[in-house]
């Protein structure tokens, strides 16, 4: 059975600095005056028990990615990009419907109808180009209890960030027999290169940098989305030159509401690998 929530942008309430601090971020990006930034919550796929939570903060053309998510497969590498489009299409997150072969694992073609194709491979050195969708020995490696921290700021297009908030987040890798690592056993061979089992391609979580049916129609084939559309409630940014002093209050408030959604809260255990 694949769980079917998907993630959504969670709208920030709370200053810059009360966010961070509840996600465990550091958020240095954010103190850059005129940039913006965006709260992604990630939520699990292929009934991987995986969750997170992202930030991405933007000034100019300089992307600072910033992810911590839990229920990763211990000791393994978990391929990672920001999907979506930079024509104004639509996507959103996957769910159980779009396992297409009723075989129990939603594939990472079939979850590609929704969430569209590669557009920055999140690796933790070298290129970021789609072509390194797969480089998996330059992905991030969950550490023995399944937690995956990761930072990295890439220079981006002008398409990127004009559309910014039309890419989603979404983390690959699950264990589908729970033998503690990806092997054809679990799921077969992947069907995006053979040499791969299933389980290490298959998505295990997807975040919605912003909500889908904005007003552009997805038309055609993968690059503009097969899937239909969802509504979400509308986004919200925060700008980086904001006022940084927020009641203990608000702060308190993202974090009860974080603890009442995850009994265990992710915490940054190790900054991410640097370009």
């Amino acid at each position: 059975m694949i769980a079917k929530r998907t993630g959504r942008l969670v709208v920030l309430t709370a200053g810059p600095a009360a966010v961070c601090l509840a996600l465990g971020l550091s958020c240095p990006a954010l103190a850059a005056e005129g940039g913006k930034a965006y709260q992604i919550d990630l939520a699990q796929l292929n009934d991987s028990g995986s969750r997170g939570t992202a930030m991405l903060s933007i000034k100019g053309n300089q992307l600072t990615v910033q992810i911590e998510s839990e229920g990763m497969v211990p000791g393994q590498p978990s391929a990672q990009h920001l999907h979506g489009s930079t024509k104004g299409h639509d996507f959103k997150c996957p769910d159980a419907t779009d396992d297409t072969n009723r075989d129990g694992v939603l594939s990472n073609t079939e979850a590609t109808v929704d969430y569209g194709d590669i557009n920055i491979s999140l690796t933790t050195s070298g290129d970021t180009k789609a072509a390194s969708g797969l480089a998996v020995d330059r992905m991030p490696v969950a550490d023995k209890q399944g937690k995956l921290s990761y930072k990295r700021t890439i220079t981006v297009g002008q398409d990127v960030v004009d559309h910014i908030k039309d890419l989603h987040i979404v983390q690959h890798g699950i264990d589908r027999n729970g033998n503690g690592t990806y092997d054809v056993q679990g799921a077969g061979k992947s069907e995006l290169d053979p040499k791969l089992p299933q389980e290490a391609t298959a998505p295990t979580n997807c975040g919605m940098v912003m909500g889908a049916s904005v007003g552009s129609i997805p038309v055609g084939g993968i690059e503009t989305g097969g899937g239909a559309p969802q509504g979400t409630p509308g986004g919200a940014t925060v700008p980086a030159g904001a006022a940084l002093a927020v009641s203990a209050a608000a702060a308190g408030a993202v974090l009860l509401a974080r603890r009442r959604s995850s009994p265990a809260p992710v915490r940054t255990e190790t900054e991410g690998a640097a370009a």
